[in-house]
């Protein structure tokens, strides 16, 4: 090959190497100046919906989407008349942590009441319907009494026991005045806890939480003007206010957690069960409305 073929050939040879290199700058380029266009518009919606009896799952979906950069806000989806202590508490911290790094926003749908209600006081911004059961700020704790029941049917329980409260609760004897005074005040502790927490997620005095710390109920627009709810409006109103906290324009993508791969009935079924066999075992403690509450048209 000609000394003038060798430097046309190394030409040719360096304008590719070149033009490779300048394309692959390009594309990275605009890539990187397209990628918020696609991703910026992202919004992350968590549903909780029944009883609350487990709060794994819902934890693990608030950090992912914390942690997720292309999620700009998240929206608590809220069906639910509360349920156990430690998993709703597990839940509002959880969300407390959150709003520190991103806007949240609960949403509350036919109802949202007090465990629920508890969960909702951590976000930002309350958004519920007019016509929303919530409130229900109070604890419960159910206890079975078969007493009367065993004895009609000649049958007699007993129980030996370390201590004179171990069997506090038992289903087949009355309680003691002082196992019910013990009781209530364990109760009235949760209660302070609650009070406490919806008056730092709500930005409220604990003496205006107070007054209304006693269970009732409270329809959405009843909420609203006690400073419990921050909007009335449905899911829509909040996914746009959502967007207008995290400073979002045009339309926005909802991101869902994924489903697993148990069906629906499958966990109905277990969640009925393993409550049913719990709650045989041990009473429970619980922020949740002791009946199904319906405001029906």
């Amino acid at each position: 090959m000609s000394n003038r073929r060798r430097s046309l050939f190394y030409a040719f040879f360096l304008l590719l190497i070149l033009a490779v290199f300048f394309s692959i700058i390009s594309i990275l380029v605009l890539k990187k100046h397209s990628l918020p266009l696609s991703i910026s518009n992202k919004i992350g919606v968590i549903p909780i919906e029944g009883v609350i009896s487990d709060a794994l799952s819902i934890t693990r979906y608030i950090e992912k989407f914390r942690k997720d950069d292309s999620i700009k806000a998240i929206i608590i989806r809220i069906n639910s008349p509360g349920g156990s202590v430690a998993p709703t508490q597990e839940i509002y911290r959880e969300i407390r942590k959150t709003i520190k790094k991103k806007k949240v926003i609960a949403s509350i749908g036919s109802i949202g009441a007090s465990g629920a209600y508890y969960i909702a006081s951590a976000a930002n911004k309350i958004v519920a319907n007019p016509g929303t059961i919530t409130g229900s700020i109070g604890v419960i704790m159910d206890f079975v009494q078969i007493k009367e029941l065993l004895n009609k049917l000649g049958i007699k329980l007993s129980a030996l026991k370390s201590g004179r409260f171990k069997d506090i609760g038992a289903p087949y004897r009355e309680m003691t005045e002082e196992e019910k005074k013990l009781i209530m005040d364990m109760l009235m502790e949760v209660r302070d806890q609650f009070i406490r927490a919806v008056a730092e997620g709500r930005h409220i005095p604990v003496e205006k939480v107070e007054k209304v710390a006693d269970g009732r109920i409270l329809l959405g627009s009843q909420a609203k003007r006690l400073g419990l709810v921050d909007q009335l409006g449905n899911f829509q109103d909040a996914v746009e206010l959502a967007k207008k906290m995290a400073h979002i324009k045009g339309s926005v993508k909802l991101v869902y957690p994924k489903s697993g791969g148990i069906s629906f009935l499958n966990r109905l079924i277990d969640g009925i069960v393993s409550r049913l066999l719990f709650y045989a075992s041990c009473p429970v403690i619980e922020y949740k409305l002791s009946f199904t509450a319906q405001n029906r048209l």
